[in-house]
């Protein structure tokens, strides 16, 4: 059976492809209602100059056939209304194809790699409803209505998988992740062998802890306190636990070389007395 980690990585990559394909629907229909309204709009002026349009749909909201409202500048806004939906659309699956993604990070970190799919589907769902918000086509209702339930499937994967969904639907990092597991079989004999390591080590480790935490209690480490050091204090400290501390012999290293008998210097030596010489005539 395989695990749960490859059941998570084709369950996103599915959401993502749906994704992927619902935003394409919407570019499509989206160009095909534009160009509908275009030509509406011609045949709604020519048919004007030619004094051939009745009044009721002159009075009319929006121009026949299209998406056009019938008001100043309403050609002008319905474009720029489709332009906006293409231009959305693209950097959209341009976040879902994962490329470029450094530009994401820095000018647009909401699609980028450290954010969820909450943001994807908040803006999947506002164009879904936009598109929906008007009198379109089949074409065009089934494509805006299947991005806003992509959208909210987004939204709700992003609840549940947050800022790691990305990373958990990325291909370069299941391969990565599949070339780094090692094989979960290994020998008898390699068993035992690993198993009798582990427990000398453990064992090991264990004797040196508990060592360095009576050491630590001796001298008062443990406790929270400073230690004796190497004073009175500590000597008679280490006296008290029957540990001798003795003064180390003094001793000159091996290349000095060894002091010589020096010729006594004390006045008290033995001195030759002086002889004078007296005269015959002296006083």
């Amino acid at each position: 059976m395989a695990p749960v980690k490859t059941y998570i990585f084709f369950g996103l990559n599915a959401a993502r492809i749906l994704s992927i394909v619902s935003l394409l629907l919407v570019f499509a229909s989206s160009i095909f209602v534009m160009v509908n309204d275009i030509e509406a709009v011609n045949s709604y002026e020519s048919a004007k100059q030619s004094n051939t349009t009745s009044v009721d749909l002159v009075n009319c909201d929006y121009i026949e056939n299209s998406t056009v409202p019938n008001q100043l500048g309403g050609v002008f806004w319905a474009i720029v209304n489709r332009l906006l939906i293409i231009f959305q659309v693209i950097i959209l699956i341009m976040s879902e194809v994962g490329w470029p993604m450094s530009l994401f990070d820095r000018f647009f970190p909401v699609l980028g790699s450290n954010f969820g799919l909450g943001a994807l589907g908040i803006f999947q769902g506002f164009m879904g409803a936009a598109v929906l918000s008007q009198h379109v086509d089949d074409f065009t209702f089934v494509a805006a209505f299947f991005l806003f339930v992509v959208g909210c499937l987004n939204m709700l994967l992003g609840l549940i998988f947050r800022e790691s969904v990305k990373e958990k639907r990325s291909v370069t990092s299941w391969r990565d992740g599949s070339k780094d597991v090692l094989p979960s079989h290994l020998p008898r004999a390699a068993n035992l062998n690993r198993s009798e390591t582990c427990t000398s080590a453990q064992s090991y480790a264990s004797t040196t802890v508990c060592d360095e935490k009576r050491d630590m209690s001796e001298f008062g480490a443990a406790r929270g306190r400073a230690g004796y050091g190497f004073g009175r204090q500590g000597e008679k400290a280490a006296g008290m636990r029957g540990f001798l501390i003795s003064k180390p012999l003094e001793t000159l290293p091996r290349y000095a070389a060894r002091p010589t008998s020096a010729p006594s210097t004390s006045s008290r030596s033995s001195t030759p007395q002086p002889h004078f010489n007296s005269s015959n005539t002296a006083i």
